[in-house]
């Protein structure tokens, strides 16, 4: 049975009457012989096939929109002016560094509970110290013993090697060797400026002066301490040295904080949270719209401008010509690119390169960083002098889903509200320069054991020099195993012996899951500690990172969902950049990465063990 013949094609098409009416837009030749090389020339014979190729690709059909010519918009900027850490108090943003310093900037420790560490800051602050008495001319006849007296006042005391007390600087060659050449010949700096900083006059336990110099030595120690106060960017401290307005939240080991700056162009605040920041990139991605309680304090200076430009198309490498003949650049090859069907963000990137690029315009429209900008209002002249009022695509509700924008902001929280259609600049910097690696932690999930542990790869030493974990451990047991060494065990009584439980390396730290009252997650990890080998005394974490409240006597929980299968890799080191005023900012910070994995310690419980050595042993 034949299918009766189409009487007229274009109504058969248009009514899709006939879904078996082949249509097809592809030409393909036919070649009679393998020499392409006359081929490729693309000799002009036949004009009208020429045509009826530019009527096939839609080239003579015609569009009411015409080109756009100019383009009038009115932005209202603000710049914020006030910063909070999560549960801090909200104080001024300092427009002289970049916003990375107060979201990631750590207080430099310089004690572990009774012990002092951070030497070779201590030593810095010292020598910077004499160079000013150094310098000074009232006091460079007295030089010498006035240096002398300071040393004595503020010493840096020498260990004891055959106590146990002060084996984390005995027991490192490196640390041991430091302390022996400086103890007596140097001031500990850091007391000094500690003393300072709580009040205290420069010329305080330092007798025979007269009172011109004590005026010469307050003057100088308020240089000292502006001097310090200026190399490092470091939280507020109290009394206590507990830091005030740090952005580090150890349970979810990542920067927390907000930003705020007024409304551009209306009234009120506009608060920017950032949840969850790890450290490393500080961009406009990480920041949100809270609609939470306000921050308070925050200027009420919006500018605005007015600006008439020239509309220009988009161009890049690679980009589709809409002319037939025309040929493109063949260093990009989109060709090349191989997405899976779910690589959303490669096929949206597809298909604007290869389908709607020549359908975009840019606009120039230059703003510094640390703005919060809103466009007004937008309108376009076009060819034909028609003038047609732009709206934001992504205007409507935040929560529909359907709602398409770049750049912008989410808002936290379910509620129903407006989308916000502002551009955030923060003041941040595109390049900082990491350091070494002064400490590192890695949490990883033993399934073995059914606990989490907190490996100290890296342990920065007593004065300043960062070393693998596992040597430092090894090196201080060694060291304590000297001083007191284990009693000879009886001999055995048996093949086998019994055992509760095996030791694991001392730079391992446990973390325990616990539930804590009043608490509504069901699991959280706690820090604990694994018994000494040499008196049973728990092993101390190393790492500030670890020693979270510690020292307080409090204990240290991280949330579960923190640490996933892959593990979670924290480090701690000095950062360095300019701002735009070529100020250097230098800070320490931490960050957060993906682990490595699962691991084990081989920590085992109630096992036999031979105490006959194997025959021919």
């Amino acid at each position: 049975m034949t299918e009766p013949p189409v009487k007229n094609l274009r109504e058969e098409l248009d009514n899709r009457a006939t879904p078996t009416v082949g249509l097809w837009n592809r030409l393909e030749g036919r070649p009679r012989t393998v020499d392409f090389e006359r081929a490729l020339r693309a000799e002009v014979r036949d004009p009208l096939w020429l045509l009826t190729r530019q009527w096939q690709l839609g080239e003579f059909r015609g569009t009411d929109g015409g080109s756009p010519v100019t383009a009038t918009y009115s932005v209202a900027t603000a710049a914020p002016s006030r910063f909070r850490p999560a549960g801090g108090t909200a104080e001024a943003l300092p427009a002289d560094r970049p916003l990375e310093t107060l979201a990631e900037r750590r207080a430099v420790p310089f004690a572990f509970g009774a012990d002092r560490i951070s030497y070779d800051l201590r030593l810095a602050i010292g020598r910077r110290w004499m160079k000013l008495l150094g310098q000074n001319l009232i006091l460079n006849i007295l030089s010498l013993n006035v240096r002398q007296k300071y040393i004595a006042r503020y010493p840096i005391a020498l260990p004891d090697p055959a106590a146990d007390g002060d084996s984390p600087r005995v027991a490192h060659p490196e640390v041991w060797s430091t302390l022996q050449a400086v103890s007596g010949r140097r001031m500990d700096g850091y007391e000094f400026y500690r003393h300072l900083k709580a009040g205290g006059l420069a010329h305080d336990g330092i007798s025979g002066l007269l009172g011109l110099h004590h005026a010469e030595l307050v003057r100088l120690g308020k240089k000292l301490v502006a001097w310090f106060d200026t190399l490092i960017d470091q939280p507020a401290q109290d009394a206590a040295r507990h830091t005030a307005n740090a952005t580090w939240d150890p349970r979810r080991l990542e920067h927390r904080f907000t930003v705020a700056a007024a409304v551009p162009g209306g009234t009120g605040e506009k608060a920017l949270t950032v949840q969850e920041y790890p450290g490393g990139t500080l961009d406009w991605h990480a920041f949100s719209i809270d609609p939470g309680p306000p921050v308070g304090g925050t200027a009420p200076t919006s500018t605005a401008f007015h600006r008439t430009v020239f509309p220009a198309p988009v161009r890049f490498s690679g980009m589709p010509l809409p002319r037939w003949w025309a040929l493109e650049d063949g260093r990009t090859n989109f060709a090349a690119v191989r997405p899976d069907s779910t690589d959303l963000a490669r096929l949206i990137f597809l298909e604007f390169a290869l389908v709607y690029s020549n359908d975009w315009y840019q606009l120039p429209c230059d703003l510094p960083a640390g703005t919060l900008a809103q466009i007004q209002g937008l309108a376009v002249t076009d060819v034909f002098g028609q003038k047609r009022w732009i709206t934001p695509a992504g205007s409507g509700s935040d929560a529909d889903w359907q709602r398409w924008s770049m750049f912008t902001l989410d808002t936290i929280g379910d509620e129903d509200v407006a989308a916000d259609t502002g551009l955030l600049l923060p003041p941040s910097v595109p390049k900082v320069a990491e350091g070494p690696v002064l400490e590192e932690v890695a949490l990883i999930r033993d399934e073995s054991a059914n606990m989490v542990w907190g490996v100290e790869q890296t342990v920065r030493t007593a004065t300043g020099e960062a070393r693998r974990g596992a040597e430092i451990a090894a090196e201080l047991l060694a060291h304590r195993l000297r001083l007191r060494p284990p009693p000879t065990p009886p001999a055995p009584a048996a093949p086998v012996a019994y055992e509760a439980m095996n030791s694991v390396p001392d730079n391992w730290i446990p973390f325990i899951p616990v539930h804590v009252p009043g608490q509504n997650r069901d699991v959280q990890l706690q820090r604990a500690a694994m018994p000494g080998v040499v008196d049973g005394r728990p092993v101390r974490p190393r790492t500030a990172l670890l020693r979270e409240g510690f020292d307080q006597g409090r204990p240290y929980y991280v949330n579960e969902e923190e640490v996933p299968q892959s593990g979670t890799r924290i480090t701690v080191s000095y950062n360095r950049t300019r701002w735009r005023d070529g100020r250097v900012a230098v800070w320490l910070s931490a960050r957060r990465g993906t682990g490595r994995g699962e691991g084990s310690s081989g920590l085992a419980f109630d096992f036999l063990v031979d105490t006959q050595p194997p025959p021919g042993g």
